[in-house]
């Protein structure tokens, strides 16, 4: 009895000195949550709305900055993160799910292994649209087929919303586009827009629907919206037709929806937070737990309310499992991708 009783403590003294641990880690420390994106943007503004909250639910309570790092549509930094990021659970990164389009592309700037990152957690899963400037003579989408000049569509980088829809719906329907990339961030190809550079993007519902330009442009009428991306239509689009409808009406080939279902997996990475691979499995479970207790706080749900985000989480585990899924394609599926996809 006296032995059991000593076990008894002594595994209660191993489990504490164990959450100590922990907590001892992030106390006193500085995180940081990389942004691909210029400030201002959808994915920075959300990554500011983490930094402010996430930190009281992590042990120790550490302070965590946002550091923006765009470029090449957030491969600059999913490079950082995977490549130079200590693996200690201090960096994590806000990247869009569209980032690992140009791995699949074969790309050489690509320094990083999507299938690999740590995955922490995502607030969503994310539909996609296309829009048009309302003052160009196009009511559809596929009113496109007929475009005498191609409209303009603003890029950022492949790896980018903005490009590969717009690109997918040229290789699906035969729509004419012109395409204009360099832009530095996606708020640089929305002043494009305004000031009639270009006339059409590539978005995200989230994106359009939780920042400006986009609730002004949908209110006015500024921008036309042609089609959408998921399964159902969105509630706040009721009468702009899903690319699963069109492709029903034009009889679309087997062979071009499964190359759409592989591309437009895309939006199920939502707006993900993820991390550098490597971080100790005890660090991963408390950053899980703590983004997920996050998403359930009631601070945090009354500041998405204020700025029309919708919260549908979707776990790190099954993030990973996605990032898996999406990377490891047939050769046959991944080369008809990058003749869609390819600049």
């Amino acid at each position: 009895m006296r032995k059991n009783r000593f076990l008894f403590f002594t595994f209660l003294l191993v489990i504490s000195s164990h959450v100590e641990a922990q907590t001892d880690f992030y106390k006193g420390k500085q995180m940081k949550i990389v942004v691909g994106f210029s400030a201002g943007t959808a994915s920075d503004l959300y990554a500011r709305v983490v930094a402010q909250h996430l930190p009281k639910h992590i042990p120790g309570k550490p302070d965590i900055i946002v550091q923006n790092m765009p470029g090449g549509a957030s491969v600059t930094a999913a490079n950082y993160v995977y490549s130079v990021a200590k693996p200690d659970g201090l960096t994590l990164a806000a990247v869009p799910g569209p980032t690992y389009f140009p791995q699949l592309l074969g790309l050489k700037e690509v320094q990083f292994d999507w299938s690999k990152f740590t995955w922490i957690g995502t607030p969503e899963e994310n539909d996609e649209l296309f829009f048009i400037r309302s003052d160009m003579p196009y009511k559809t989408l596929l009113d496109l087929r007929k475009a005498a000049e191609p409209p303009r569509c603003g890029v950022t980088g492949v790896g980018s919303t903005g490009y590969y829809i717009p690109k997918l719906l040229e290789a699906v329907f035969g729509l004419k586009i012109k395409f204009v990339t360099g832009y530095p961030g996606a708020a640089n190809v929305d002043l494009a827009v305004e000031k009639n550079e270009v006339h059409c993007r590539g978005t995200t519902l989230s994106a359009f629907f939780g920042r400006e330009p986009g609730r002004t442009w949908a209110k006015t009428g500024f921008v036309r919206i042609l089609v959408q991306t998921g399964d159902k239509r969105n509630h706040r689009l009721p009468d702009t037709p899903t690319i699963w409808e069109l492709m029903d009406q034009e009889k679309v080939p087997e062979d071009k929806r499964r190359i759409s279902k592989v591309v437009l997996a895309a939006g199920g990475f939502g707006r993900p937070i993820l991390a550098t691979p490597g971080i100790p499995a005890d660090r991963v479970k408390i950053l899980r737990e703590a983004y997920a207790n996050m998403l359930k706080d009631a601070e945090f749900l009354a500041e998405t309310k204020k700025r029309n985000w919708e919260i549908n989480p979707v776990s790190g585990e099954r993030l990973e499992a996605l990032a898996k899924e999406v990377i490891n394609q047939p050769l046959e599926l991944i080369q008809r991708i990058r003749g869609i996809l390819g600049e």
